[in-house]
């Protein structure tokens, strides 16, 4: 695969290029050659190595799962999160023994609704359940496919949308929530539960010409901080380019805007500072992964967009706008963004307008080599969002690397 972006130093001149190239169509080509170097991906097997030997101790005997409590409901998604890790590793497979009983606890929170979930967070369950179990070539893996992807596009805000399932509704385009996908617990979707949900869909085979990619479209954009891609009144006259939370918070505040990373001050093009809501990056890393899962050309004002406030922003110390707050499930977003990118490097630059090229493999295991501890877990630096959880966060790692190596 080629490399057609332009080099520009602003959002500026990436619109024009993006305008002035929009009659060229590309497709995206999978899994292009990686350029992580002799002695990072040394490193990066060895720590693949430990972080699975180390999540091997932590399987619940009595269940095969894992982090899974006394009492349940369970989280099933973690050990969909396990299980995936472990089987992208190339001297592991169906007849391992933790594969093997891992698999037989995600297929027993099969529901009759066609989801994988244990009574609670059924979106979020399933699609990581789904990822995981793509990778699976049984009989009894297969046959889950096809029902959880209908039960997934069942939770999609739409004209389709099943009305009966918590926090989700039969809307049509000009509702904010369209097209998003939601936990349910606050009766409104979200990027996060999107992202995993287009994931899943994209791993278990779904073609991108399925409608449920053109109604994330509508909700993607919406949640995209630019004001040439977004007519929703929280983003008028933002420049940023990268991606909040979601349209709402609430149910009953469809249209006001949610970013966990709280709000900037912008220039508008009259001179005037305003106050928006910034964007963030793992929500800007899932929404530009989005974007390629929906076969969007490379030169799309909206990949555009996002790719340069990734350079921009461009930073593996934290996640950028939120700290260390879900540091860990930014690293992994990172890393399956970039993997689908399908490009070795990044041309990173800074307000001063100065490039460095970064190759985004090598910095991946230089930030995770830091982290992890000498039995193989890794060091939790932040409780939100369940990543003071040293299972979860090790999956979350051992997912990044995979990544890096393959």
């Amino acid at each position: 695969m080629q490399r057609t972006l332009a080099s520009h130093r602003g959002p500026g001149r990436s619109i024009a290029a993006a305008l002035a190239l929009s009659a060229i169509v590309q497709c995206w080509t999978p899994n292009a050659a990686l350029a992580i170097d002799e002695s990072h991906m040394r490193t990066a097997r060895a720590m693949i190595a430990n972080s699975i030997a180390y999540l091997r101790t932590q399987q619940d005997q009595a269940t095969g799962g894992w982090a899974v409590p006394e009492q349940g409901p369970s989280l099933p998604a973690i050990t969909g999160l396990v299980v995936k890790g472990m089987i992208l590793d190339p001297s592991i497979d169906e007849t391992d023994d933790a594969i093997r009983r891992g698999v037989a606890f995600l297929l027993s929170k099969r529901q009759p609704d066609g989801g994988i979930y244990d009574g609670i967070l059924p979106s979020y369950n399933t699609s990581i359940c789904l990822s995981a179990l793509a990778n699976i070539h049984t009989a009894e893996a297969a046959a889950v496919i096809k029902p959880a992807q209908a039960f997934l596009k069942s939770l999609q805000w739409g004209d389709g949308a099943n009305a009966s399932a918590a926090g989700t509704a039969k809307v049509n385009r000009s509702n904010p929530f369209y097209g998003g996908v939601g936990y349910g617990s606050h009766g409104r979707p979200d990027n996060s539960n999107l992202n995993l949900m287009l994931q899943a869909l994209h791993d278990s085979g779904l073609s991108s010409e399925d409608p449920a990619f053109a109604r994330a479209l509508i909700f993607l954009q919406r949640t995209q901080m630019h004001h040439l891609v977004n007519d929703m009144p929280y983003a008028a006259g933002s420049t940023q380019g990268g991606f909040i939370y979601a349209t709402g918070p609430e149910k009953d505040q469809p249209d006001i805007g949610e970013s966990k990373a709280g709000t900037i001050e912008e220039t508008l093009d009259d001179g005037s500072r305003v106050s928006r809501l910034r964007a963030y990056g793992s929500m800007t890393y899932a929404g530009f992964k989005s974007y390629i899962y929906a076969n969007l050309s490379r030169d799309d004002t909206r990949v555009q967009l996002a790719y340069d406030w990734i350079r921009r922003n461009y930073t593996l110390a934290e996640n950028p706008g939120l700290g260390t707050n879900g540091y860990y499930y930014f690293l992994v977003t990172f890393a399956r963004a970039m993997e689908a990118w399908g490009l070795p490097t990044i041309e990173t630059f800074d307000a001063n307008g100065h490039d460095t090229t970064r190759d985004w493999a090598d910095d991946l295991v230089d930030a995770l080599a830091k982290m992890q501890n000498e039995d193989g877990s890794f060091r939790p630096v932040d409780d939100r969002w369940m990543e003071n959880n040293p299972v979860l966060i090790t999956a979350f790692a051992l997912l990044a690397l995979q990544d890096a190596v393959h």
